[in-house]
Parts: C-alpha cells; sequence; structure tokens
C-alpha cells in the first residue's frame, strides 16, 4: 500500500504492515492517547454519563458495547465536539480539549446514516474537507483516489450516492473521513444499516485499515459479535458508567460483573448454595467462586455460559430435554430443570445425537470459576425508556 499524501497537514507516514490480522510495529507512535476523565451529561432527568473515566491507548481500536441509551454515543459525540459536558474532561495526547469547537479536533467521524453529500461524487465527496482547507485541486484529487483506493473502490470516484450500494457509500464516508489524516477515527454505529454479509466484510476492512494505519479509533455498537471480532478492548456502559474494560476473551470469559457477563454473550441463571471455602453447589456439582461471595447463607445463583454445562442422555437424569438446536459444529440444547429452571447448554454436535426432545438427561456443569450472585438480583440488561434511547440514538 503506498502512503498516503499529506495534503492537510504534515505528518509522519503511518506505519506499513505485513497484512491485516496483527498490530503494526510503532502503531503506538501515531496513534493519539485519548482520555474521558469524570465526564457527566444529562439531559433534563435523564443522566446519559455519569462520571465517565476510559482511556484509549495510542493505536488501539477500542469498542463501546453496551444496550441503548447506556451512554456510548453521547461519550463519542463529547469527543468530537458535538456535545458540551456538564462536568469532566476529554484529552487527546495530554492536551485538554472539551472546550475546543468540533472543527479544530482533528478527528474524523463515521456515522451509520453515511452522511454523504446526494450532489457530490464519491471523488468529491472524500475531498470536501481537503477543499475547505484549500488544498489545491490536483493534490486533493490525487488523495481522493488514493484513499478511494484504499477501500476497495478505485473505479467509482464519479459515482453519485444514489448510484452506489450502502455498503459503497459507508466505504466513502470512511474514505471521507481518513482525508484528513485525523490522530483520531470515531464510528457510530457505521454497519447497522448494512445487511448481514456487507456487514462482515466491512468489519474486517475497517479493521485491516486500522491496523494498517495505526489510527486511533473509537467505535460505538450494541452489536456483541462486532465488538469482540474488531476491537482490542471493549469498554461496557451501562447507564453512563463503566462496568468493564478489557481484551474481548477477558472480558467474554471473566466478566467483572453481572451486568457484564449477562450482557456479552449467552448466560445461565441457575440457582445455587454457598458451601464455604469460596465454592458453591450448582447441579450437584461444587464449582469455584469467581470474584466475590456474596455474605450469609442465603440462596444464590450463579451465572454459567452454555458451553460450561455438560449434558448427557440419562433415564435416570433430572432434566428434560426441551429442544436441540443443531447450527452447525455446536448444537444449542435447552433444557427444563428441577423447580420450572430453563437452562441452554452448547455441545459439540457429535455428543448432541441422542438429546432429542422429551430425553431425560443428566446435567454435570464444567468446573470452572464462576460468579455467584444474590438470588433476588436482577443484573440482566432491561429495556430502556423512550427517552433514554433519545439520548443515544
Amino acid at each position: 500500500m503506498s502512503a498516503l499524501p499529506t495534503a492537510a497537514a504534515q505528518r509522519p507516514e503511518p506505519p506499513r504492515t505485513a497484512g491485516a490480522g496483527s498490530p503494526a510495529d510503532g502503531r503506538a507512535a501515531t496513534g493519539a492517547r485519548v482520555e474521558f476523565r469524570s465526564l457527566r451529561r444529562a439531559f433534563g432527568p435523564t443522566v446519559a454519563l455519569d462520571g465517565l473515566d476510559l482511556t484509549a491507548e495510542p493505536g488501539e481500536l477500542l469498542a463501546l458495547l453496551g444496550p441503548s441509551g447506556c451512554g456510548k454515543t453521547t461519550a463519542l459525540r463529547v469527543l468530537a465536539g458535538f456535545e458540551q459536558p456538564d462536568s469532566g474532561e476529554v484529552l487527546v495526547d495530554g492536551e485538554d480539549i472539551t472546550r475546543i469547537p468540533a472543527n479544530r479536533r482533528d478527528a474524523g467521524m463515521v456515522f451509520q446514516s453515511y452522511s454523504l453529500f446526494p450532489h457530490l461524487n464519491a471523488r468529491d465527496n472524500v475531498a470536501f474537507g481537503l477543499r475547505v482547507r484549500k488544498v489545491p485541486a490536483a493534490e486533493r484529487h490525487a488523495t481522493a483516489a488514493e484513499l478511494l483506493d484504499l477501500v476497495g473502490l478505485p473505479d467509482h470516484g464519479g459515482r453519485f450516492p444514489h448510484q452506489m450500494s450502502g455498503g459503497q457509500q459507508q466505504r466513502v464516508a470512511l474514505a471521507r473521513a481518513l482525508a484528513l489524516r485525523p490522530r483520531v477515527l470515531l464510528l457510530d454505529e457505521p454497519l447497522s444499516a448494512l445487511d448481514a454479509k456487507v456487514r462482515l466484510s466491512l468489519r474486517e476492512e475497517i479493521r485491516r485499515l486500522q491496523l494498517s494505519l495505526g489510527i486511533t479509533t473509537i467505535f460505538v455498537t450494541h452489536d456483541q459479535e462486532e465488538a469482540l471480532s474488531m476491537a482490542d478492548r471493549v469498554a461496557v456502559l451501562n447507564a453512563g458508567r463503566l462496568e468493564q474494560c478489557a481484551p474481548p476473551a477477558e472480558l467474554y470469559e471473566r466478566p467483572a460483573t453481572a451486568f457484564v457477563a449477562e450482557f456479552v454473550g449467552t448466560m445461565n441463571r441457575l440457582p445455587g448454595r454457598l458451601t464455604g471455602g469460596g465454592s458453591v453447589e450448582v447441579a450437584g456439582a461444587a464449582l469455584p467462586v469467581d470474584g466475590d461471595v456474596p455474605a450469609g447463607r442465603g440462596p444464590v445463583e450463579v451465572l454459567i455460559r452454555p458451553e460450561s454445562i455438560g449434558v448427557t442422555a440419562d433415564p435416570d437424569g433430572t432434566a428434560t430435554v426441551v429442544s436441540a438446536s443443531f447450527l452447525g459444529s455446536v448444537t444449542r440444547v435447552l433444557l427444563d430443570l428441577p423447580d420450572g429452571v430453563a437452562a441452554k447448554a452448547d455441545l459439540p454436535s457429535r455428543d448432541a445425537t441422542e438429546l432429542a426432545p422429551g430425553v431425560r438427561a443428566r446435567v454435570t456443569p464444567v468446573r470452572r470459576p464462576v460468579l455467584v450472585v444474590p438470588a433476588r438480583e436482577t443484573a440482566a440488561p432491561e429495556a430502556m425508556d423512550a427517552g433514554e434511547r433519545r439520548v443515544d440514538a
């Protein structure tokens, strides 16, 4: 890949990589460090950000994940300069930019709705910011052509938005955001309006470009798969607060809170009994407790992933198979346990051939650390009301 022309500003050339899939050597040298410090933003009685503290490291892709109304888009808009916080600070490479106007923040933003100018073709859309900065025509056209090639649209420069598919329009929007060589790239649900196949292709393309350019990128999404597959780290927000920020595997395997455990992936809640010594008994098995053990000896609920539940056909078993859904290499089995408790188990399909609806089965949890919460706690993410949804729209 050839280097991008330095049309908008004199910056070091972006680092090159041998290929997508691994961070570029030295990408931290070109990416900016972004910090949210105690950010608070309220819209009337609705609190969108409630003391948010979060840092994006230089050159990384940080995903902001959470339900509608959790504050993730508000955080992005505050960073872009489209919203002003009620209190707190936003820093880029140690510089407080909280009160700096949006057009002076050196950030490129890609929206869900593409936001292309309908009367301009793809080349002129990409070059628009350069034209505003009075970059000579030959230089901005060269930059636009190279960026369109970078996003896989070398022959689309003369096409207007209505002549392109949604995926193509979003690629043009991405090229436009990169044209001014921003220190930070902001992506606000850029793939949610696309169909599944295009989403998959474009998220791989965005990740490839991000790694190649070494640009610090903050990506807002409500799609767990998108966040886990693309990001270096994922920050889970809930009601304007940070629940956990960690690499995808850690977030999934070692959730810090019940909210994260139930929001990221599928989670079972099964009744359990604390046995002392940091263990809990569930479905006849003693499992180690991960994190804090609830005080007292009252009833508890144990959070267990479907892949951590073993199931075998057994006429003397206490569970009954409700359904078995073939998903390729994995089959998801829905079970009825004693006392009306339901559970999901993900098994290798070769091990689920005997688990037809109505079959009695034995359930055996895999011995892994589990989160335990008081039985009365309800930590599952709930639907937000209309006002909260508007805040994060």
